[in-house]
């Protein structure tokens, strides 16, 4: 027989006469309710206030939940709406004992500290229901045991950034996920995280809601009015804009999923605590919580405000328009959003709030639907047959599931057994048979399958900083300081680096070790430029933003300080004022050198000479100039007067080849590997493919721009020229796309410790290895440095220790490429 509710109470206070404790009221209030309801035949629950506790109350309270479980007592939910006093262990020991009729926890973790989220990580909660608003995740790792659990709400968690691989694979009842107003930003981590929810139906980056002439009203999953948006709160402000949208006929969901979604959206979603702007605590390891008050910073929230404070006008329902016409002048899909139909001759009009970054990324809702075949309501807004045939042909148009157009996941495994079995079958036949057996299949298809397999194998690609340290120069004082890095062209382990204080670093990426060093010695600044020489592998060329140019043999220099004054290895060539590009041509005859001026200047190599300036080549300053890689007299430039020039050299550039021109400044510019193609870059993530040899625009990337001007972008080729990589300076993400056809492979997140804006600076793909990068990242928090990130899109993160970022802020980030 259940024990009696009136018995609990008596239990109760001869516990807390036993622990010399007074009796908490808050409990003997909630028992008395508890009788109440159980007298209207009404669900017998228990109502937790955990703002009302002391740690002298817990004995008191461990005897009686223990007791829970045996009771009249159905259900119990927890919650917190204050600072609460009580210690974080306690109240997870509390709410653990309760065990099967805990139904809903609702808790904003900031007063109970980095300790009770990493134990409700790892231990997990017996709960139906879990709503941490406003908690402090920085990687979601929830690992715990979460088996009952159907809805799960982290809005407000502008800590969170991305999740760790597995961690939603201990909540397989998961039906129900909110992440309003959270910093999470990309696409294929997110849809590889979530893909392990097998009973995921309704998620929510950001809430819909619905007003018509009647007035607001909220559309929420059981079509009911019963979200109240609080459009006071300043943080939420960047993330509104508005649209109109039919929802149409709701999807019908069995009780216990129309539950989930009601305790999803919940009236008191919107609660932000202020606390966490005055808590500062240290985040410097690598942890998955973050309580630094990184709100202050300028990250996400400013960019969107500058890429979206003009979508915030109301759509004209007048002007309805279909979902195959949402493009603007440009073609580009719409970031407004105008989705207008009628219902029931009712205009039902759309407003998107608490949006996280996600949200905007272009056809984030057509990849996520795509993605997740069994979704039936993303936003608030239910997904119908035509929005899933819609988002399958935008995926396919946008996207690229895996490397060279394969369409499935295979294992390594499996290909290795299939080339085997094939070249076993060839070998065993005739000349003729084998030529016809070999047509139509490339020389290159196993490799790109192979690598097919493993980039699609996990979303998490291997990041590693390397490591250079100057304590083998004696130097115990600050670590390098990159600003400038080029591969060798012709030996796969080595790598150049300039700093911001000067000094050029050769080093031996591999083994992460120094092979030659020149220091500063006074009469470089920050090293912008730098070229190998390709017939001359020992030799390369630096160039400073004072104008220092020099040409440096390191089979001639020292891998220390010592005899580097008296050390012959090194020519000097002639001033260029401003330098922020050096390039030198395929017969290393000749370099060119640009920066803050209109001109380019030419130089004789062997003889240390400058032959010519070439004057007023543009009408701004040319940031980038590029030799060809086959033609030893073919050059182009880039200028931030929003035009590329192909220059010819015999030609006397005195009239450019041609001139294409982009709709901002250009950054850098530069060829395919085969000279086929010119590679551009522009301002905020313009970034367009020409054909080389007339300037014909044969590809644009069409990357969302973020609205800000000062959006450096930098783009190069990987994979000879089959992809490119692309970054800027605002973001802290490498966009990987097919060079042939624009679709996005994958985006490439740098995430550290702490809770610093991350940016792009530079960067470049692994002339030798397939589907490797490096990537020169910064910090924007002053003090911090940067530093050059390895990235191996073959290898998963999980083989390897995870490495924390270190950062630096620097303000040339529009010089050199």
């Amino acid at each position: 027989m259940a024990i009696r509710i009136s018995t609990l109470e008596e239990r109760y206070i001869d516990s807390c006469r036993k622990h010399g404790v007074v009796p908490n009221t808050a409990i003997l209030s909630g028992l008395l309710k508890a009788e109440v309801k159980k007298s209207r035949h009404e669900l017998c629950s228990l109502e937790i206030f955990l703002d009302h506790f002391k740690d002298s109350d817990f004995h008191p309270l461990l005897d009686l939940f223990m007791e829970l479980d045996a009771s009249e007592i159905q259900a119990v939910d927890v919650r917190n709406e204050s600072s609460c006093v009580l210690n974080g262990e306690c109240a997870l020991s509390l709410m653990r004992v309760i065990n099967q009729k805990l139904r809903r926890v609702n808790l904003r973790d900031l007063s109970l500290g980095k300790n009770f989220l990493r134990d409700l990580s790892k231990r997990g909660l017996p709960c139906q229901v879990l709503t941490l608003r406003s908690s402090h995740f920085r990687k979601l790792n929830m690992m715990g045991e979460f088996m009952r659990i159907h809805t799960l709400n982290l809005d407000f968690s502008t800590s969170l950034t991305s999740f760790r691989e597995d961690c939603f694979t201990c909540m397989p009842n998961l039906t129900c996920l909110s992440l309003c107003e959270t910093r999470i930003t990309n696409l294929w981590t997110t849809i590889a995280a979530l893909s392990k929810l097998p009973c995921l139906v309704e998620l929510r980056f950001q809430k819909w809601l619905c007003r018509n002439d009647a007035g607001p009203s909220a559309a929420s999953s059981d079509g009911k009015s019963n979200d109240k948006i609080d459009f006071s709160q300043p943080k939420s402000t960047p993330y509104i804009r508005e649209s109109s949208v039919d929802i149409g006929v709701l999807t019908d969901y069995n009780s216990s999923t129309e539950e989930a979604l009601r305790n999803l959206f919940s009236s008191d979603d919107v609660a932000i605590n202020q606390e966490a702007q005055s808590m500062i605590e240290d985040s410097s390891d690598d942890s998955d919580v973050d309580f630094s008050s990184h709100q202050q910073e300028y990250g996400y929230r400013e960019l969107l405000f500058n890429a979206f404070s003009g979508l915030n006008g109301q759509v004209d329902q007048r002007d309805e328009v279909s979902f195959d016409t949402l493009y603007n002048q440009n073609g580009e899909e719409s970031l407004a959003g105008a989705f207008t139909r009628e219902s029931e001759d009712v205009a039902w009009e759309f407003i998107s709030c608490h949006a996280s970054p996600i949200c905007f990324e272009k056809h984030y809702r057509e990849y996520m639907i795509a993605s997740l075949p069994h979704l039936k309501v993303l936003d608030n807004l239910p997904i119908k047959k035509i929005d899933r045939e819609r988002a399958t042909v935008t995926f396919s148009q946008y996207f690229e599931y895996l490397p060279y157009k394969r369409k499935y996941k295979e294992s390594v495994v499996s290909i290795l057994q299939k080339r085997e079995i094939r070249a076993s079958q060839i070998h065993l036949r005739t000349p003729k048979q084998k030529s016809s057996c070999t047509f139509g299949k490339s020389k290159y298809f196993y490799t790109r399958s192979l690598c097919a397999a493993k980039v699609g194998s996990s979303a998490w690609p291997f990041l590693h900083p390397l490591s250079i340290s100057k304590t083998c120069l004696g130097d115990e004082g600050m670590g390098f300081r990159p600003r400038q890095f080029e591969y060798h062209p012709s030996d796969s382990s080595l790598m150049v680096f300039g700093t911001l204080d000067g000094e050029v670093v050769v080093v031996n990426h591999e083994k992460e070790q120094i092979v030659s060093y020149i220091p500063s010695l006074g009469a470089m600044n920050s090293v912008l430029g730098l070229c190998w020489l390709k017939n001359h592998p020992s030799k390369l060329i630096a160039g400073s933003d004072n104008g220092s140019l020099k040409l440096y043999d390191i089979q001639k220099m020292p891998p220390t300080t010592m005899g580097i004054y008296n050390s012959p290895g090194f020519v000097t060539f002639d001033d260029f004022d401003q330098l922020t590009s050096v390039h030198v041509n395929s017969t290393d005859e000749l370099f060119l050198a640009s920066g803050y001026s209109r001109n380019v200047a030419l130089y004789d190599i062997s003889s240390g000479r400058r032959l010519q300036v070439f004057t007023d080549m543009h009408r701004e300053h040319i940031n980038v100039v590029k030799f060809a890689n086959y033609s030893s007299s073919v050059f182009a430039t880039s200028s931030f007067d929003q035009d590329v020039k192909l220059w010819d050299l015999r030609q006397k550039p005195i009239r450019p080849c041609y001139t294409a021109s982009s709709s901002k400044g250009n950054v850098m510019v530069c060829f395919s590997p085969d000279d086929h193609y010119l590679l551009v870059s522009a301002v905020d993530n313009e970034v367009r493919q020409l054909l080389a040899v007339d300037g014909r625009l044969h590809l644009n990337f069409e990357i969302a721009s973020t609205g800000s001007s000062q959006n450096y972008t930098r783009s190069y080729y990987m994979n000879g020229r089959d992809y490119i990589i692309s970054g800027s300076c605002d973001e802290h993400v490498v966009r990987i796309c097919c060079a042939q056809t624009g679709r996005r492979l994958r985006d490439i997140s740098l995430e550290g410790s702490g809770s610093g804006s991350m940016f792009v600076q530079s960067l470049r793909g692994d002339p030798f290895r397939d589907f490797n990068m490096s990537i020169l990242a910064a910090y924007l928090r002053p003090g911090s440095k940067s530093e050059i990130v390895k990235v191996n899109l073959l290898t998963s993160s999980d083989y390897a220790k995870e490495h924390s970022y270190c950062r630096h802020s620097c303000p040339s980030n529009s010089m050199g490429g």
